[in-house]
């Protein structure tokens, strides 16, 4: 047997070794192993995590690609599945377990609401996208999405994982990952990222307006 891939090196196999011996890559083989040991966060925020509930159940049953180990502990998982809306007042919740997961780690926004707000997209109490505090790897429309939806999302990042490569992976690079700051819940939801665009923005309002010239009367 010879890699499949026709862009890598080829490898020829005696054939008295062919069927017992097959060359790969590094990055495959734990790829491979990565995107079929997905363990995800047990936790949810609305009608999304009902359909969650349903994908794990014995009719769909995605343990068969092996994810089945859904976690208490965000520092036992590593993908988690934002199912429900986002309200202002989860936000600084779902952004401290993030921080709290391990490397490396995946976000998917399941539904309308985590992907834009959905029907509560105008309302004073919800957040139009986790992807404003999140970086999201899938998203997965719907409202709410179906079991066969969230399996296909789930499929698609794992396709993402296997498409990755140690060399270039942040988690194995020398510099470490920085925190993503927990937004604060005061009158609005403040991100701390934000504080130099407020700061420039309270300043040109604390500015007085420029006094127009009046107009000369030709009276």
């Amino acid at each position: 047997m010879t890699q499949s891939d026709p862009s890598s090196p080829r490898y020829d196999i005696p054939p008295e070794l062919q069927g017992q011996v097959t060359v790969t890559t590094l990055d495959r083989i734990y790829n491979w192993s990565r995107s079929n040991s997905i363990w995800p966060m047990m936790f949810g925020l609305a009608c999304c995590a009902i359909e969650m509930i349903a994908t794990a159940s014995s009719r769909y049953d995605f343990s068969r690609f092996g994810m089945e180990v859904m976690r208490a502990s965000p520092r036992q998982a590593d993908v988690m599945i934002v199912s429900g809306t986002v309200t202002k007042k989860m936000v600084p919740q779902i952004v401290r377990l993030y921080n709290q997961m391990s490397e490396p780690k995946y976000v998917l926004a399941m539904g309308a609401c985590a992907s834009g707000g959905g029907p509560f997209k105008e309302g004073y109490t919800v957040v139009p996208g986790i992807d404003r505090f999140l970086p999201v790897d899938v998203y997965i429309p719907g409202c709410p999405p179906t079991p066969q939806a969230l399996l296909h999302g789930l499929m698609t990042l794992q396709r993402k994982m296997q498409q990755e490569t140690m060399k270039k992976s942040p988690w194995y690079s020398e510099k470490t990952s920085t925190p993503i700051p927990v937004p604060i819940l005061g009158p609005d939801l403040i991100d701390p990222r934000q504080y130099d665009l407020i700061h420039q923005q309270n300043e040109l309002a604390s500015q007085p307006a420029e006094t127009q010239p009046e107009e000369e009367s030709h009276e």
